[in-house]
């Protein structure tokens, strides 16, 4: 299983929402800027995030994103499900009904116990625990991770 960008931009996004909630809406040029990502890239991710009511647009001056739930209720997995669709490494994890040969299939337990171990890891790591963890993240790790 592979994250993509959207996944992994989507939990910057969202980690990024969390620290500075507290100076009330964000615009995506700000987290563009703190993220080093592209803005045009961040609407299609802020959407899919909208779609799945974990971001609200506000309009107007100033207007941006903020957070529709507070960070200790939204977790990895919400993020990743909504801009990933799925944490399944093969469809029949998700869905044993999928698949013809599932019940005969020698490997699908091993598909199952990966799906069941992701799910639970991301649904157990919460946004605060991310925005809090970012806030401790010493930048000369930063600087040493660009050489």
């Amino acid at each position: 299983m592979k994250i993509s960008t959207k996944g992994r931009y989507g939990l910057r996004i969202m980690t990024d929402l969390a620290v500075y909630s507290s100076d009330g809406c964000v615009s995506l040029k700000e987290i563009a800027e703190r993220e080093h990502l592209s803005e045009k890239y961040l609407e299609q991710i802020i959407n899919l995030l909208g779609k799945e009511n974990l971001v609200q647009s506000v309009r107007g001056a100033k207007g941006g994103y903020r957070l529709s739930k507070s960070p200790e209720e939204i977790s990895v997995k919400d993020i990743l499900l909504a801009t990933e669709g799925s944490l399944a490494p093969v469809a029949c994890a998700a869905d044993n009904e999928c698949c013809e040969n599932y019940c005969d299939c020698v490997t699908s337990f091993i598909w199952t116990e990966i799906y069941n171990a992701v799910i639970s890891v991301t649904e157990n790591i919460t946004l605060d625990q991310l925005a809090q963890k970012s806030l401790t993240v010493d930048k000369s790790i930063e600087l040493e991770c660009k050489k």
